[in-house]
């Protein structure tokens, strides 16, 4: 017999049955095949006001399926959030006790699915499908409430976001066990006594009280252009590289030591001096980049890097970091303050400047005349 709930033909899942501001819902496992099939998000060309979610980003799709794919034994995603429009009756495993809140729920055929959170997860899905078909049958959490129009999906979608945070940069790279940088960055700190002591794991921003000196993003930032377009057969090879580089960058800036010492506070020296910013640590990754490119011997680079630390790196050097490093007295980390920087630091070393970096120069001394 074909299941039936108020006298429509109806689809059926296993379900648990919850209650939220006096509302029931319920939690199903659909099959990814029927994902693309039954849960519909607004696609329509029509103004925000009218539409319960945002429009879909599509620059965001390919990075999620490459997840997907990439992943096949190891990604997770977490539940959609679904209203029905339309017919549904739970039954219930049990009259009471645990079982009340197991059974199936039916929805009836001529009932509308709209997705109130996580579009972009369901398209990604979609297309992970054509890649590789055999995803059909691994399941996927959807919560699903009864739809009561256009006012309460739009407010379930103002409450579903509301809260959400994004986590920090420098902890999503501390829990990454798959990106190769990120493995890279871990182990450099790890290994090192000066690093371990002076970098912030797990927020991307520094207080003005904060005992360290660099955040893990920042070093993640800097180490990544470090090694870009090198090839190591590990990361232990790589870390082991960019430990000695980093290493003896530390050797020329006393500050740095006294802060990892403890004898001379964190936040003074981030106040008064450039080198403590993220954006000097990626210009002297960059300028890293070019020296390894050259040599991974540390001897065939050693004296050009000792010249790093005799650059006034002051703050108050205002002649030359001002409109480079910093924008009306405040750091920068825009694209051209930090191409900026890099030329400052490559000229100082006597390194030529990349095309790109050089017409980054010629406008910035163009603006200065």
């Amino acid at each position: 017999m074909p299941n039936v709930v108020d006298g429509d033909y109806a689809i059926s899942f296993p379900a648990m049955r919850g209650v939220q501001a006096h509302r029931e819902f319920y939690v199903v496992m659909v099959p990814l095949r029927y994902l693309p099939r039954l849960f519909l998000f607004d696609e329509e060309e029509i103004p925000a006001e009218l539409r319960a979610q945002r429009a879909l980003n599509k620059n965001r799709l390919p990075g999620l399926v490459r997840y997907i794919v990439d992943n096949r034994s190891g990604y997770v995603f977490s539940a959609l959030t679904a209203s029905v429009d339309g017919t549904m009756g739970f039954a219930a495993h049990d009259a009471e006790g645990h079982g009340a809140r197991l059974g199936v729920l039916h929805i009836g055929l001529g009932a509308r699915f709209l997705i109130n959170d996580g579009q972009h997860r369901r398209a990604a899905i979609e297309e992970a499908l054509r890649l590789d078909p055999s995803l059909a049958e691994e399941t996927i959490p959807v919560v699903i409430f009864a739809d009561e129009g256009l006012a309460r999906s739009q407010q379930m979608f103002a409450d579903l976001n509301r809260h959400a945070v994004r986590p920090a940069k420098s902890i999503g790279i501390l829990y990454d066990h798959r990106e190769d940088d990120a493995s890279i960055t871990r182990l450099l700190v790890i290994r090192s006594d000066f690093f371990r002591g002076v970098v912030e794991m797990e927020r991307s921003t520094l207080a003005a009280a904060s005992r360290k000196l660099f955040t893990l993003s920042a070093l993640y930032n800097a180490t990544s252009v470090l090694l870009a377009g090198l090839k190591f057969d590990t990361a232990e090879e790589a870390a082991r590289v960019a430990r000695q580089y980093w290493e003896m960058v530390v050797e020329q800036f006393p500050e740095w030591q006294e802060v990892r010492r403890g004898r001379l506070p964190a936040g003074d020296i981030r106040r008064d001096f450039i080198h403590s910013h993220g954006i000097a640590l990626h210009a002297m990754g960059r300028v890293g980049n070019t020296l390894l490119h050259q040599s991974l011997n540390p001897e065939d680079w050693r004296d050009r890097v000792k010249r790093i630390g005799t650059l006034d790196w002051s703050r108050a050097n205002t002649r030359l970091w001002e409109s480079r490093a910093l924008v009306g007295g405040r750091v920068s980390k825009a694209t051209n303050n930090v191409t900026l920087t890099t030329n400052a630091l490559r000229q100082h070393l006597g390194l030529s400047l990349s095309p790109e970096e050089q017409r980054v120069e010629d406008a910035y001394l163009q603006g200065r005349t």
